[in-house]
């Protein structure tokens, strides 16, 4: 029930509004309370067509609104409406002596400036003139006020207000203005990190690049939900939103869970590494995860048959794993993946039909992506006392950035074998061997602290027979010893990044041992 002593009567609204969504349903409701209505420019404009009685707030401050929209707001008449505290004597005789009336709701959203810095090839001109001056002004002085003063930053806070006003015949509660203050200095510190990230961005690199790291770098976190726990039962977990990024399409903290159990920690973080893998593919591509690992990759002509590749690497590993696709699921794929227990499957879009089959189990969880992998400009990582932030490891290898050194040359076959075995290798623990055919993995050795550990771990794990397919190694190789053993299972070429102060030791070998060995100049490890 609420407390009648905390309830302020409003009186007075200001509405100020670049979103106007719900600004019409506002606007009656506030009405219907007996509410007087203030607003500017075109959210006036907007109420007046849809005949809603508003009185300008040049007629409030005795100032017209000048500079292109620049000063409007900016006045002792408004911020004074909005900063005099109620019950304090010199301020209501300062209000009386200088003609300022209370202010007692302010709805205000500010210029799009994300909106307008994502826009490809927009100018530093036009992003300044998206920098809202008087918005968070006056978003801050109903904020601070919020003892008298109520204060709304989003549409999707109008109903919890609407509710109250309706509740408590006009008023608002302490509970709800408090909520809403809190709400409202997020919003303005948000909005001022972006700005702040905008200029040392550009000043950074002289021009928009956000792949320059800048001196600062504000990080702006919002909750979207709480997670059941963490890596461990022990440890609580919450997913947020980096940096306001808008619900697009290829973001996993937005993707959309059509069917299953909330999805848990680890499964986001290996759903991650599998949308990862299977967007590095242009062809009909499948990868099963198991702990940010590839337990199998395979290429097709169909999703179905891929997946049956990737199973076909290591079908034991794949049991309770992520499945990630990177195209339209249909009935084949989905039937193949409810063969075996899988925690997720996630892919950009379903038919109706493959929906229906995954439905069937119904603690398999499906995401859906979208059509493409959002960009990602930075990434971090945490250490005690400190940030971590690199651009992504985006370098992709081709067929003409490969440098034959030893005296076999690979055939057509083997190179493009090469190519997919070093993309899966990419996205495999340091230190990553991937043996692999064209189009499928044959055995992954990953995260080992030695690097013939890897190759070692990668035969061993092979459930395809190893005789025959080639092998990627995610950096050099410090010894021939990783050669050595990898020979002993049949392979027939190596794709490396070279650079080691033993390569020519190492080529010596391939030769030796009737290998074929590329270089890439390229390193990938993942940490």
């Amino acid at each position: 029930m609420t407390n009648q002593n905390n309830l302020r009567q409003i009186r007075r609204a200001l509405i100020s509004v670049s979103d106007k969504t719900g600004l019409i349903e506002l606007a009656n409701a506030l009405i219907k309370c007996d509410i007087e209505i203030i607003s500017t420019g075109g959210t006036a404009r907007a109420l007046r067509t849809a005949g809603i009685l508003v009185r300008d707030v040049s007629e409030l401050t005795g100032f017209p609104e000048m500079m292109d929209g620049r000063i409007k707001t900016l006045h002792p008449r408004i911020h004074g409406g909005l900063l005099a505290i109620r019950d304090n004597v010199e301020h209501v005789e300062a209000m009386r002596e200088h003609n300022i009336d209370g202010i007692d709701l302010v709805v205000v959203n500010l210029y799009p400036f994300e909106q307008t810095i994502a826009r490809e090839g927009v100018s530093v001109a036009e992003a300044i003139e998206q920098i809202d001056i008087g918005g968070p002004a006056m978003i801050r002085s109903a904020a601070k006020n919020h003892n008298d003063v109520t204060v709304v930053v989003a549409p999707e806070q109008y109903e919890p207000l609407i509710a109250e006003l309706k509740e408590n015949s006009g008023c608002i509660s302490f509970e709800l203005r408090q909520s809403l203050a809190a709400q409202a200095f997020a919003h303005t510190s948000n909005y001022d990190a972006a700005v702040a990230n905008y200029f040392d961005r550009i000043t950074a690199g002289g021009s928009d690049d956000e792949t320059v790291l800048p001196a600062r770098k504000t990080l702006r976190l919002r909750k979207l939900n709480d997670l059941r726990y963490g890596e461990n039962p022990h440890q609580a977990a919450a997913l947020y939103s980096v940096d306001n990024n808008a619900a697009a399409s290829g973001t996993l903290a937005y993707s959309q869970l059509l069917s299953g159990k909330e999805m848990s920690f680890n499964n986001y973080v290996d759903a991650e590494a599998a949308w990862d893998l299977v967007c590095d593919f242009s062809s009909p591509a499948c990868a099963i995860i198991k702990h940010t690992n590839p337990a199998g990759v395979g290429l097709a002509s169909t999703l179905a048959e891929a997946y049956k590749r990737a199973l076909a690497t290591d079908p034991v590993s794949a049991f309770g794993g992520i499945v990630a696709f990177n195209g339209r699921v249909d009935d084949n794929a989905a039937h193949e993946v409810t063969q075996i227990f899988t925690e997720v499957v996630i892919a950009p879009e379903y038919d109706e039909q493959a929906l229906e089959i995954l439905r069937t189990k119904k603690n398999l969880r499906v995401l859906q992506m979208g059509s493409t992998r959002a960009a990602s400009t930075v990434l971090y990582r945490q250490i005690s006392g400190g940030m971590l932030l690199q651009i992504p490891d985006d370098y992709k290898v081709t067929e003409k950035d490969l440098k034959v050194v030893t005296d076999k040359q690979p055939s057509a076959e083997e190179i493009q074998a090469l190519l997919f075995a070093w993309i899966v290798c990419k996205h495999t623990k340091s230190n990553a061997i991937v043996y692999a055919r064209e189009g499928q993995t044959v055995g992954v050795g990953a995260g080992q602290m030695s690097r013939v550990d890897s190759v070692k771990i990668g035969a061993m794990r092979a459930n395809l027979p190893l005789e025959g397919s080639v092998l990627a190694s995610d950096a050099f190789f410090p010894f021939r010893d990783g050669l050595d053993e990898a020979a002993k299972h049949g392979i027939t070429a190596v794709i490396q990044p070279g650079g080691s102060v033993r390569d020519a030791e190492v080529i010596a070998a391939a030769n030796e041992l009737g290998l074929a060995m590329v270089f890439t100049g390229t390193r990938h490890f993942k940490h």
